[in-house]
């Protein structure tokens, strides 16, 4: 078959054309947005990227066309698709029927640590050798590639709760067909789309209601939301539930944890004895706790414990997660993909448990629609306590931000960080944050750079700064 995606840079967009090349079908697509990672691995498989939206790209026409879910009516390519009655679906309905049908699916839900856990997973699957084939959304360090096409019976996917198409409002993972679902924890998030918490709770029960009687739902009881839900379903989930965390009711607990080596380690306790010893090269209770959900889906589908406990050591992880990108001058710049208030306090607390004293400036650009928007502007400030120096640079795309509704403050929210005694201040994006830090670096500083999108290559920037 002939596909064409609409949107094709975007991460799970380019993943799909890469999968369905590897099936055998002809791609093509088109986008606006043309740039790296997605745009080099793209040209990497000779999938053809057209600049911008024409009528003359479905001409002629495909057999499929793919709409990425950040294009909405009044797209050249969408209209025409609509005009002329051709075949259109969105990208988790492809993916779906494409490679999930027929299959056992992992499906990795939650607010937090989706990428990460889902790229655990498919590590850990491989190595136990189920041989997957895996979507998600980031490059994982151990396969160079952010997804793979295989033969074998098993799929592992992350779930993603936000919508799906124009033409589909409700959540990608309803798509996604789980045996085992992991959902780690919720919080609200998506607030362009989702109204309030409540709404969020009821798209993660409609996701639970999916696993069969046959499968297992993976759930983080340190997360209140995640036991609200659970206890919602009541009697009508029938899914054996697996309940995993810190707490003392949780059937699988993580205990001991330690972070102060190389590897942090921690000891698993199901149902009240001993389970098996573990040790993961990242940081930060939030990747324990990521683990031990894959630990819990690796059992049910037969790994053995020293094949896991193997494959966790071997690790090595996704890009953007706490990815050291570079040192210079003794100034160690770290990239991070955290936006949502909890991922950058915890992502804050694990970098400072790894580094001790050293100096820690926080870089943080809000620019996810929920960093942008007002709805976290009392939360953000609380999330930079483990920081030294906070910099905040200006909300991105200012003008849509406003059609959405209240604008967070960058100026309150660095007066509120400011009254806590650290410095802090509001700076207009990349080249001004890296004027103003360059006099400020010392050796032995860690700049954590956080944002969802590129951030005007700010990361290679501020190192090719240093390094001059």
């Amino acid at each position: 078959m002939h596909y064409h995606l609409i949107g094709i840079c975007g991460t799970a967009m380019a993943s799909l054309a890469g999968m369905l090349q590897a099936r055998g079908h002809r791609v093509t697509g088109s986008d606006e947005n043309i740039y790296p990672p997605m745009s080099t691995m793209l040209a990497s498989l000779d999938i053809i990227v057209r600049q911008g939206y024409s009528p003359a790209h479905l001409r002629p026409a495909p057999d499929c066309v793919v709409v990425g879910n950040a294009i909405p009516r009044g797209n050249a390519e969408v209209e025409e698709a609509l005009n002329r009655k051709l075949r259109y679906h969105s990208q988790a309905e492809v993916v779906k029927e494409e490679f999930i049908r027929g299959r056992r699916s992992l499906v990795v839900a939650g607010t937090h640590g989706k990428t990460t856990t889902s790229s655990i997973a498919a590590w850990v699957m491989d190595q136990g050798g189920l041989d997957p084939t895996f979507l998600v959304g980031g490059v994982t360090q151990n396969f160079g590639v952010s997804f793979r096409v295989t033969n074998s019976d098993y799929f592992v996917i992350e779930g993603d709760e936000y919508d799906t198409a124009y033409f589909d409002k409700g959540p990608k993972f309803m798509h996604y067909l789980p045996e085992l679902g992991i959902v780690n924890n919720i919080e609200f998030d998506h607030a362009d789309i989702y109204a309030d918490l409540k709404a969020v709770k009821l798209a993660f029960r409609r996701f639970m209601n999916l696993i069969p009687a046959n499968g297992r739902l993976i759930a983080g009881w340190d997360s209140e939301h995640v036991r609200d839900v659970v206890a919602e379903l009541g009697a009508r989930l029938f899914t054996q539930v697996e309940t995993f965390g810190t707490s003392e009711d949780a059937k699988w607990q993580a205990r001991d944890i330690d972070h102060t080596g190389e590897m942090s380690r921690f000891r698993v306790i199901r149902e009240g004895r001993e389970w098996g010893e573990f040790q993961i090269p990242l940081i930060g209770d939030f990747n324990v706790l990521n683990s031990l959900a894959v630990i819990i889906a690796a059992d049910a589908w037969g790994l053995a414990r020293q094949a896991i406990a193997e494959a966790l050591a071997t690790f090595r992880n996704v890009r953007r997660r706490a990815e050291v990108r570079g040192e210079e001058a003794g100034v160690m710049v770290i990239d991070d993909f955290a936006h949502h208030p909890t991922a950058v306090r915890e992502t804050l607390r694990a970098l400072r448990s790894r580094f001790g004293a050293r100096r820690l400036v926080a870089v943080f650009e809000p620019r996810s629609w929920s960093s942008r928007l007002a709805v976290f502007q009392d939360e953000y400030p609380k999330s930079f306590v483990a920081a030294d120096v906070v910099v905040i640079s200006n909300v991105f795309d200012i003008d849509k931000v406003k059609e959405k509704g209240a604008m967070l403050s960058t100026a309150r929210l660095v007066a509120d960080i400011a009254a806590q005694n650290k410095s802090a201040l509001a700076l207009n994006g990349a080249d001004e944050i890296i004027d103003y830090l360059l006099p400020q670096l010392r050796a032995g500083d860690v700049v954590a750079i956080m944002s969802n999108g590129g951030f005007g290559g700010i990361h290679e920037k501020l190192l090719d700064a240093l390094r001059k």
